[in-house]
Protein backbone atom coordinates (compact mmCIF):
# COMPACT_ATOMS: atom_id res chain seq x y z
CA UNK A 1 0.00 0.00 0.00
CA UNK A 2 1.50 3.39 -1.00
CA UNK A 3 1.31 6.42 1.18
CA UNK A 4 -0.86 9.23 0.52
CA UNK A 5 0.89 12.62 -0.13
CA UNK A 6 0.56 15.24 2.78
CA UNK A 7 -1.61 17.26 0.09
CA UNK A 8 -3.93 14.35 -0.52
CA UNK A 9 -4.42 13.04 3.09
CA UNK A 10 -5.54 17.29 3.35
CA UNK A 11 -8.05 16.89 0.42
CA UNK A 12 -9.67 13.92 1.60
CA UNK A 13 -10.14 15.16 5.45
CA UNK A 14 -11.48 18.18 3.98
CA UNK A 15 -14.05 16.18 2.08
CA UNK A 16 -15.16 14.19 5.10
CA UNK A 17 -15.16 17.12 7.11
CA UNK A 18 -17.56 19.35 5.12
CA UNK A 19 -21.28 19.78 6.31
CA UNK A 20 -23.57 17.46 4.33
CA UNK A 21 -25.41 20.51 3.07
CA UNK A 22 -22.37 20.97 1.17
CA UNK A 23 -21.69 17.95 0.29
CA UNK A 24 -21.12 17.21 -3.72
CA UNK A 25 -21.00 13.48 -5.38
CA UNK A 26 -17.48 12.46 -5.70
CA UNK A 27 -15.48 10.17 -7.69
CA UNK A 28 -12.03 9.89 -6.58
CA UNK A 29 -9.36 7.50 -9.17
CA UNK A 30 -5.71 6.62 -7.36
CA UNK A 31 -3.46 5.81 -9.86
CA UNK A 32 -1.21 4.34 -7.43
CA UNK A 33 -4.06 2.00 -6.45
CA UNK A 34 -6.10 1.96 -9.79
CA UNK A 35 -9.11 2.38 -8.54
CA UNK A 36 -12.14 4.88 -8.31
CA UNK A 37 -13.82 5.92 -5.24
CA UNK A 38 -17.34 6.97 -5.72
CA UNK A 39 -19.70 8.23 -3.46
CA UNK A 40 -22.99 9.65 -3.94
CA UNK A 41 -23.93 10.79 -0.24
CA UNK A 42 -22.60 11.51 2.74
CA UNK A 43 -23.58 8.64 4.80
CA UNK A 44 -21.82 6.66 7.64
CA UNK A 45 -21.16 3.01 5.59
CA UNK A 46 -21.05 -0.09 5.57
CA UNK A 47 -18.94 -2.30 2.30
CA UNK A 48 -19.41 -5.30 0.54
CA UNK A 49 -17.79 -7.29 -2.17
CA UNK A 50 -19.61 -7.64 -5.26
CA UNK A 51 -16.89 -9.17 -7.29
CA UNK A 52 -12.96 -8.47 -8.48
CA UNK A 53 -14.10 -5.66 -9.74
CA UNK A 54 -16.69 -3.43 -7.42
CA UNK A 55 -17.11 -3.21 -3.73
CA UNK A 56 -20.06 -1.50 -3.14
CA UNK A 57 -20.94 1.24 0.13
CA UNK A 58 -24.55 1.08 1.70
CA UNK A 59 -25.77 3.68 4.02
CA UNK A 60 -25.64 2.74 7.62
CA UNK A 61 -28.90 4.49 8.23
CA UNK A 62 -30.93 3.85 4.76
CA UNK A 63 -29.19 0.14 3.67
CA UNK A 64 -29.14 1.55 0.33
CA UNK A 65 -26.50 1.82 -2.27
CA UNK A 66 -24.35 5.15 -1.76
CA UNK A 67 -21.11 4.30 -3.12
CA UNK A 68 -18.28 1.98 -4.60
CA UNK A 69 -14.43 1.45 -4.82
CA UNK A 70 -13.77 0.03 -8.13
CA UNK A 71 -10.34 -1.72 -8.24
CA UNK A 72 -8.21 -2.81 -11.27
CA UNK A 73 -10.11 -0.65 -13.15
CA UNK A 74 -7.08 0.34 -16.23
CA UNK A 75 -6.41 -3.87 -16.16
CA UNK A 76 -10.47 -4.36 -16.53
CA UNK A 77 -11.13 -1.40 -19.29
CA UNK A 78 -7.95 -3.38 -21.47
CA UNK A 79 -9.62 -6.86 -20.68
CA UNK A 80 -12.80 -5.41 -22.05
CA UNK A 81 -11.30 -3.62 -25.20
CA UNK A 82 -9.25 -7.02 -25.85
CA UNK A 83 -12.43 -9.19 -25.47
CA UNK A 84 -15.28 -6.77 -27.41
CA UNK A 85 -13.15 -4.89 -29.15
CA UNK A 86 -16.62 -3.17 -30.64
CA UNK A 87 -17.28 -1.86 -27.14
CA UNK A 88 -15.22 1.17 -25.67
CA UNK A 89 -16.26 2.79 -22.61
CA UNK A 90 -15.78 6.74 -23.32
CA UNK A 91 -13.49 8.99 -21.80
CA UNK A 92 -13.64 12.58 -22.65
CA UNK A 93 -10.60 14.84 -21.70
CA UNK A 94 -9.19 12.12 -18.96
CA UNK A 95 -12.51 11.47 -17.57
CA UNK A 96 -14.94 8.49 -17.27
CA UNK A 97 -18.57 8.77 -16.22
CA UNK A 98 -19.12 5.84 -14.00
CA UNK A 99 -22.16 4.80 -15.39
CA UNK A 100 -20.03 3.19 -18.27
CA UNK A 101 -18.03 1.60 -16.44
CA UNK A 102 -20.97 -0.13 -14.06
CA UNK A 103 -22.55 -0.77 -17.28
CA UNK A 104 -19.45 -2.34 -19.17
CA UNK A 105 -19.00 -5.05 -16.51
CA UNK A 106 -22.54 -5.89 -16.26
CA UNK A 107 -23.27 -6.60 -20.02
CA UNK A 108 -19.30 -8.11 -19.81
CA UNK A 109 -20.50 -10.65 -17.32
CA UNK A 110 -22.89 -13.89 -17.37
CA UNK A 111 -24.39 -13.19 -15.07
CA UNK A 112 -28.27 -14.51 -14.34
CA UNK A 113 -31.04 -11.11 -14.44
CA UNK A 114 -32.06 -12.60 -11.21
CA UNK A 115 -28.41 -12.88 -9.22
CA UNK A 116 -27.63 -10.34 -6.52
CA UNK A 117 -24.23 -8.80 -8.34
CA UNK A 118 -26.50 -8.37 -11.44
CA UNK A 119 -29.18 -6.36 -8.92
CA UNK A 120 -26.23 -4.21 -7.06
CA UNK A 121 -24.92 -3.35 -10.45
CA UNK A 122 -28.53 -2.34 -11.73
CA UNK A 123 -28.74 -0.04 -8.71
CA UNK A 124 -24.82 1.23 -8.88
CA UNK A 125 -25.87 2.18 -12.70
CA UNK A 126 -28.93 3.84 -11.59
CA UNK A 127 -26.94 5.71 -8.28
CA UNK A 128 -24.47 6.71 -10.74
CA UNK A 129 -26.30 8.04 -13.31
CA UNK A 130 -28.47 10.41 -10.65
CA UNK A 131 -25.22 11.66 -9.47
CA UNK A 132 -23.63 12.12 -13.04
CA UNK A 133 -20.14 11.52 -11.35
CA UNK A 134 -17.15 11.45 -13.15
CA UNK A 135 -13.59 10.30 -12.60
CA UNK A 136 -10.53 11.72 -13.55
CA UNK A 137 -7.85 8.77 -14.84
CA UNK A 138 -5.31 7.53 -17.03
CA UNK A 139 -5.30 4.00 -19.03
CA UNK A 140 -1.91 4.50 -19.85
CA UNK A 141 -0.82 1.31 -17.02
Amino acid sequence: MTAMSNSDFAKRMMLLARSAADFQPTATYDPDGDCIEFLARPDSFYAERVDDLVTVYYSQETHEVIGSLIKGVSGFCKKLSETMPGFQIEIRDGRVRLVHIFRARLWSSNLDQKDLATLTYEKLIDVAEESEVEAEMCLNR
